[in-house]
This record gives C-alpha cells, structure tokens and sequence, in this order.
C-alpha cells in the first residue's frame, strides 16, 4: 500500500495553521483533496482531526484513522489508533492501494521522520500568513516532481495556489 501525504502549505514560510484552523479557504484545493482522498483511507491526528468542522467529521466515504497518544479517545465512527504501525494496519485492513496522511504537523513529521511516505501532494499557496504550526522541512532532492497545476486567486479562491505531485527517489 503506496502511503500519500497531502497538504497545503504557506510558500513564504512553511506554515500549515493556525489556532488548530487551516490558514485559508480555497475551495478549488478542497475539491481537489476530496476528489484524491474519497474511497481510501486517511490518517490524521487528534487535533488536526477536531479541527475539522464537526458537521463533516468523520470525512465522508473514507476510512478515517485517528492517531492519538490519548488512550481513552473516542469519535464517533472513525478509528482510533495510538501508534503510526496501528494506523497503517488499519489502513491495510480497506484492501486499497494506497492511504493518506492528512495532517497536522507532528503526524506529517512522524511519517517523514521515519521514512514511510512515498508520494507527496502539495499545494503551494502564494501567501504571507501568520501560522503557528509548520511542514517539516524537506530535502527536495530526495523526490522528483511528477507533475504540477496553476491556479490563480479568483471570487471564490483568494490566493494563486499550485499543485505538486512528488514521488520519493529511488536509492
């Protein structure tokens, strides 16, 4: 099972959210994560996972996978786990090709730190915004750019965005 991280991030400074909010709201983006995510599992942490507004959680038709150090944790209809190994489990358990990991921060970090993600899916959004939660930093070396989509601000999307696939080098 190939294991996917998706995020927006902030081009000038990394940022990713604030206040346990996203930083933006950019309908094209939020269509596109839908139409990527639907049908597969997605791997997400607490915090990033009530940060979502409780009338969308759990995110329809996807297996929604909680990673939570809190033992005692409960959200309706979603999984909890407590360990990366449990969450891929889980994940294992929907016979698809592949997962998503969907955030926050120190969930992205922990899957980059120890190497699982194979393919990145992230959207550039070309703004200055105060954040308080980071991407990790990445050697862009290690992945080669497979393909990459403009979108300019308009009514509806308030900052010009670009969508980047990346897939991890092989040694």
């Amino acid at each position: 099972m190939e294991i996917n991280l998706i995020v927006a991030i902030a081009k000038s400074n990394l940022g990713i959210g604030k206040n346990n909010q996203l930083l933006w709201h950019l309908p094209a983006d939020m269509q596109f994560f839908k139409q990527n995510t639907v049908g597969y599992p997605i791997i997400t942490g607490r915090k990033n996972y009530e940060s979502i507004p409780e009338k969308f959680r759990p995110l329809t038709d996807r297996k929604n996978i909680i990673l939570t150090h809190q033992k005692n944790y409960v959200a309706p209809r979603a999984t909890i786990v407590n360990t990366i190994n449990e969450a891929l489990n889980e994940a294992k358990k929907e016979h698809k090709n592949k997962c998503f990991v969907i955030g926050g921060g120190e969930i992205y970090k922990l899957f980059l730190e120890q190497n699982l993600v194979e393919k990145l899916i992230i959207t550039w959004v070309d703004a200055l915004i105060d954040a308080d939660t980071f991407f990790p930093e990445l050697d862009f070396d290690k992945w080669n750019l497979i393909e990459e989509k403009h979108f300019l601000k308009d009514e509806k999307n308030k900052f010009d965005f670009t969508i980047c696939s990346y897939e991890k080098k092989k040694n």
